[in-house]
């Protein structure tokens, strides 16, 4: 029987903990989760503790959804609709490119002087990622990673040893739904019924994948209550 990951009880200061055992080198943290998870929202509130303790940019809290394979990539694969339809599904994102980046973000050296690295951010707006959104300066030290597949090992999926540590952010699946349901009508303006069927016919299949990886992880975070 697979043992099952335990809880961190203080995510932040792990994460200090794991900065300073390494002083010399860059430490990449995966945080996994349901979509309506709170990812992004537990991300920046932890970059927000440990920059707090080590000072401003030593570390920084990145997204994977600049990875989103763009509109016009969709367009191409063999039903344009229904890939524009699952968006979001691990097969369109861009997989490979993702694991490029973290080889770069690994590699690259932290001297004073150093490249940057770009990292690309999906654009609401614009319905598509946009590249170099940000750079990654060689004194952040500590980069979290957030994102729905980074524990995933299919369609293409698979960052074993990218990560110095990989954990999951532990939110009930009902929870994340409903979140879901609301984010989806206040940003589309639907209904709860059409909020409730674009979850159903996406966004709680992409949630039962995510949710298949969890035992994969290192360690737990514990879910906190979020701002509606």
């Amino acid at each position: 029987m697979t043992p099952q990951p335990s809880f961190i009880s203080d995510p932040a200061q792990r994460l200090v903990e794991l900065l300073q055992a390494r002083p010399t080198q860059r430490t990449i943290v995966g945080l996994v989760g349901l979509p309506g998870s709170g990812k992004s929202t537990i991300a920046t509130q932890l970059a927000n503790a440990v920059n707090a303790q080590l000072g401003a940019g030593s570390m920084l809290a990145l997204g994977m959804d600049g990875f989103h394979l763009s509109r016009a990539v969709l367009a191409q694969m063999p039903d344009p609709a229904a890939a524009l339809a699952r968006r979001g599904a691990p097969w369109t994102f861009d997989a490979a490119g993702l694991a490029q980046r973290l080889r770069e973000l690994r590699a690259a050296p932290l001297t004073a002087g150093a490249p940057a690295v770009p990292w690309p951010e999906f654009e609401h707006s614009a319905g598509d990622p946009v590249e170099n959104a940000v750079w990654v300066p060689p004194s952040t030290r500590l980069v979290l990673v957030e994102g729905l597949y980074l524990l995933h090992r299919e369609h293409g999926w698979n960052l074993d040893g990218l990560f110095d540590t990989c954990w999951y952010l532990d939110v009930p699946m009902d929870v994340a739904l409903q979140r879901l349901v609301a984010r989806h009508q206040a940003a589309w303006g639907f209904s709860v019924a059409q909020a409730e069927a674009r979850v159903a016919l996406n966004d709680q299949l992409n949630a039962e994948t995510v949710l298949h990886s969890r035992e994969r992880a290192d360690g737990l975070v514990q879910s906190v209550p979020l701002q509606a």
